[in-house]
């Protein structure tokens, strides 16, 4: 009949969908539809600094000036990182950058191009 799942804490079938999220009525729990899904198929979601989901492959611009170290200069805001690849920890994108080499950024200063 509905494909809402039932809630995760008291397993209520009358959970209700209210703009993005799920709510219980019976417990009041609130969960997102998409991390109970992402959980259970163990698949890596990485968001950029606007909320936007990346993808191996992907292009992104930084979105704040970085310091690196042992390196003579910054990152500047508006460099272009192209083909990006998704990894697991604090720094998430693991990318080549022309100037600078091979580095681990985090997805929180990067936005989608």
């Amino acid at each position: 009949m509905s494909d809402i799942p039932s809630c995760p804490e008291c397993n209520s079938e009358y959970a209700y969908e209210d703009r993005d999220i799920l709510v219980c009525p019976d417990c009041g729990h609130e969960w997102t539809p998409r991390s109970e899904a992402s959980e259970s198929e163990g698949e890596l979601t990485v968001l950029d600094a606007n909320g936007n989901v990346l993808a191996d492959g992907d292009s992104v611009t930084i979105v704040k000036g970085l310091k690196v170290k042992g390196a003579q200069s910054d990152l500047k805001v508006g460099t272009k990182v192209k083909s990006i690849r998704l990894c697991e920890g604090d720094h998430n994108i693991d990318c080549k950058i022309s100037g600078f080499g091979a580095m681990k950024l985090k997805s929180e200063f990067v936005k989608k191009a």
